[in-house]
């Protein structure tokens, strides 16, 4: 067992001196034995490391198996080409990870630093991770739990468990039976991560590290993904299928120039300067920029990516398995509307800026709304036990959620809780009991004394036999209230009902239960957690952009489909289903539980483990899976996802740290900017390989017309190296860096199994490599016919070639959209880098070394007036094409 992961168990009669504590040197000792109370954190790899993991990539073997057969027969220069290309490749993608890590490292800020122990007798605040099993813990209202903790005293207490167990409703503690059964014995334990929402405790610590709660999840998702990224599954495809293409057609040409005599010496050197123009070198470093870009634009929208890939991961998805506290909602309870025993209806903004947020009616301006609800927000305050204070980042409550909740509605209302409490000294109170399902206080005003008292409508109904109808008091109508609070339950709301009384009281009586009779019903309030204001707008678009949303929550079935439908899910009542059915589906067989998850929109009470094997089998159906969450029960799944998105704000530690993406302002919508942007990057990955595909193809079509139709070689080897380090070394940067065309989310998802050709890219290449190869070809046999020397005809046809990829590269800038429809200007680089390759080669003409290394020479105006007419045959033929697809799309 790991030092830091140890669990003990006290026996009975630890009860008796519990309250003493452990000594210094016993807790020194255990802490020496057992290692410190923290989940042990991964071991950030050196950059070096990063950088060497940047060439665990199919096409990079092929390239250093190229770069190696450049040296073995003397051609060093393009062995260096390579290796430049794979060093600056490892350079950029390996810093870019390194930056991306240290970021998410920086998000480490939740954890409670301290906890309250009682050591020596003494009761003292050290730092959580000193604490060790049997040591004294104290925990109270706005601390978090800072291990696992078997409670022996409990006062009032309830603990938010929803970053473990997904359930929004705090749990409440309380004292167990030593040696219960488990499930008696959960509610007297406090878990690690937990929050302190109400009341105080004292208890043992049971469990520390990876033998908390906590450590058993942190332990799962320790385990490596069983997913891997589709940009990675593609790549893998597009490497094998190059590389028989090119050694299929390499030994055809050799085998051809063996028949017709040609040297062997002449014929490798042929196929190794093929295999290097065909083998898009230049691809590695084009999607590390490609991918770097799309990480500093999604960086600008507080989206830290912290694998490289995970940008076109999430660009992949085709559904979106989301939580719900605290992604699609603001995990805040909150009082949103008001029902007045006359019928009137107040609703109250659901913002947090208590100073500026109103209460509205119809008919009813702001004063009169609030004038209303005055004396129903007086019971809400009065008997209230939390605090609401303002601090420099914001308000900040203490106590249960519901009584913030409450608290912040009588804010709204320009009610404040001390100067209430001045003008209503308080001389009684009975506090909030699950089994009263009531609080009330007791107020000294002048001669008598008034009560006012907060809890479940039921209960108060019975008690109240008057209400106030708004312009008087009136015989109660039980019926009635009854159903306005069924009305607004029916809509998601949690409600509260309160009422007041008055008595005569002397100083010396006793307040009690006994004095709550005959109240005045004041009315009903409504409490939700509201959904984030951005999240139906997010939605929607993924919709629009062709990607599913489910919703999976610890939450009750009712509620969860109430927040789905405030939130902009699409589905149907018979699409909801809850972790028991999960279970039964589990036990039949993975067959049925992916007939299950195949028609779920909303999975309701699903346990930790469900949430896991729900997202695997979403992928079993065919789906690219993206899993949000926040909480360390979503961790598993953000694990094993193909794409993990966890929130940075008031995600746990262990969810970040298991996620490939964290969004760092906790706002749905930046998912939505991460798809765009994954689509984005993927999109100019494709016109990187677009062009580096169709040239090479290209150059491959025009040898084996040539070689096998008797005509010389139509390129030397030099010249061919010279091709592609020209065309290729800057061009397909530039293109990487193509910003987005404005319709990534009109369009619908890639299908999971897509490989990076499909028809369009096929048909692309094919029309390209027809155009290139075969005009090459025709001009080659043409000079040739007219009389030019051989080394005049393969200088002009290295010069077509360059004129035919550099205006490849700019119809390769969009698949379906004109050139003349885009921004010329748009993507300044590109035209840097083209108007660079040319000016390159021309310069090579005239250079005397170059001339004489490539057989180069200048030509004349109509020479050059050919080529360029040749050279615009792929415009054409490219733009011809891209009209019929967009008249297909629209048909």
């Amino acid at each position: 067992m790991p030092a830091n992961s140890v669990s003990v168990h006290r026996k009975p009669e630890q009860r008796d001196t519990a309250h003493e504590g452990l000594s210094g040197i016993e807790a020194a000792a255990r802490l020496a034995q057992f290692g410190e109370n923290r989940l042990p954190e991964p071991k950030a790899p050196s950059l070096l490391l990063i950088f060497l993991g940047q060439f665990r990539s199919p096409l990079i073997y092929i390239l250093l198996i190229a770069a190696a057969v450049s040296v073995l027969v003397s051609e060093a220069e393009d062995a260096v080409f390579i290796g430049i290309v794979l060093v600056l490749n490892g350079i950029i993608g390996g810093i870019q990870e390194y930056s991306a890590g240290r970021a998410a490292a920086a998000l480490r800020n939740l954890e409670q630093p301290f906890a309250t122990v009682v050591r020596d007798r003494i009761a003292q605040e050290i730092e959580a991770r000193l604490l060790v099993p049997g040591d004294l813990v104290r925990i109270e209202a706005g601390g978090r739990i800072p291990a696992d903790i078997e409670l022996f005293e409990a006062n009032d207490l309830l603990c938010d468990e929803s970053l473990l167990t997904g359930e929004s409703a705090p749990a409440r503690k309380t004292v167990t039976t030593v040696g219960a059964p488990p499930e008696n014995r959960k509610s007297g334990l406090a878990f690690a991560g937990s929050l302190v929402t109400r009341g105080r405790g004292t208890g043992v610590v049971v469990a520390t590290g990876l033998s908390t709660e906590i450590g058993r999840i942190a332990a799962e998702i320790g385990r490596a993904s069983i997913s891997q990224p589709p940009l990675m599954i593609r790549l893998k495809h597009f490497s094998n299928m190059i590389a028989w293409s090119v050694g299929i057609a390499s030994v055809i040409l050799i085998a051809v120039g063996l028949v017709r005599g040609l040297a062997w010496s002449e014929l490798f050197m042929m196929a190794v300067g093929l295999a290097v123009s065909a083998i898009p070198e230049g691809l590695p470093i084009a999607i590390s920029i490609a991918l770097a870009i799309s990480m500093r634009r999604m960086a600008r929208r507080n989206v830290i990516v912290r694998r490289m890939p995970a940008v076109e991961s999430l660009g992949s998805c085709t559904m979106i398995a989301t939580d719900k506290t605290g992604t699609l909602t603001l995990n805040e309870l909150t009082v949103t509307d008001i029902r007045l025993p006359d019928g009137s209806e107040l609703v109250l903004d659901a913002g947090m800026d208590l100073d500026t947020c109103e209460i509205r009616g119809s008919n009813l301006s702001p004063a009169e709304a609030r004038d209303r609800a005055e004396k129903l927000l007086k019971a809400a305050v009065l008997p209230n036990e939390g605090s609401l204070t303002r601090h420099a980042e914001g308000w900040k409550g203490v106590g249960d959620t519901v009584d913030i909740a409450l608290l912040a509605a009588a804010r709204k209302g320009g009610l404040e809780q001390e100067a209430m409490k001045d003008d209503y000294p308080l001389i009684a109170r009975i506090a909030y009991e699950p089994d009263l399902k009531y609080a009330a206080s007791f107020h000294r005003r002048g001669e008598r004394v008034r009560i006012f008292v907060k809890g479940s409508a039921e209960t108060l109904i019975g008690m109240a036999d008057r209400m106030d109808a708004g312009n008087g008091i009136v015989p109660i109508n039980r019926e009635t209230l009854v159903r306005q609070k069924e009305e607004m339950a029916e809509r998601g709301l949690r409600v509260l009902a309160f009422a007041e009384g008055e008595i005569r009281g002397g100083s010396d009586e006793t307040f009690g239960y006994h004095h709550l009779v005959d109240l005045v019903f004041l009315g009903l309030a409504g409490m939700q957690d509201p959904i984030r204001p951005e999240v139906p707008q997010a939605i929607g678009d993924c919709y629009t952009a062709g990607v599913a949303v489910v919703m999976v929550t610890g939450d009750d079935p009712k509620t969860a489909a109430a927040i789905a439908a405030q939130a902009g899910l699409q589905f149907q009542p018979d699409q909801v289903v809850t972790g028991d059915e999960v279970s039964e589906a589990e036990k039949t067989g993975p067959d049925r539980l992916d007939e299950l998850t195949g028609r779920t929109r909303i999975y309701a009470r699903v346990a930790p483990a469900q949430k896991l094997a729900i997202v695997l089998s979403l992928a079993r159906n065919g789906h690219f899976v993206a899993v949000t969450g926040d909480g360390i029960n979503d961790a598993p799944a953000l694990k094993h996802a193909h794409v993990g998105v966890a929130m940075g704000r008031k995600g746990t530690e262990v969810a970040k740290e298991s996620a490939d993406i964290v969004v760092t302002d906790d706002n749905f919508a930046s998912i939505v900017s991460g798809i765009r942007e994954g689509r984005t990057a993927y999109s100019n990955i494709r016109k990187v390989i677009l062009m580096l595909t169709a040239t090479g193809a290209a150059e491959m079509l025009l040898f084996l017309l040539a070689i096998p139709l008797g005509l010389p070689m139509p390129l030397l080897p030099v010249q061919l190296l010279w091709l592609n380090l020209v065309t290729n070394g800057i061009q397909d940067v530039a293109l990487a860096g193509e910003k987005p065309e404005g319709d990534e989310l009109a369009r619908p998802p890639r299908r999971p199994k897509e490989p990076i050709f499909d028809r369009l890219m096929i048909r692309r290449i094919i029309q390209s490599t027809l155009v290139i190869g075969g005009g090459g070809f025709a001009i080659f046999s043409y000079l040739l016919y007219q009389g030019y020397e051989i080394s005049q005809a393969r200088n002009m046809l290295l010069l077509l070639f360059v004129l035919f990829e550099n205006v490849q590269t700019f119809t390769s800038r969009s698949e379906r959209r004109s050139i003349f429809s885009l921004n010329f200007f748009g993507n300044p680089l590109l035209i840097l880098t083209v108007i660079a390759a040319q000016a390159i080669h021309i310069s090579a003409m005239y250079i005397p070394w170059f001339r004489e290394t490539l057989d180069l020479a200048p030509i004349s105006f109509a020479e050059w007036a050919l080529m360029l007419l040749a050279a615009s045959s792929i415009l054409v033929v490219t733009e011809l094409d891209k009209w019929l697809v967009r008249r297909t799309d629209s048909a």
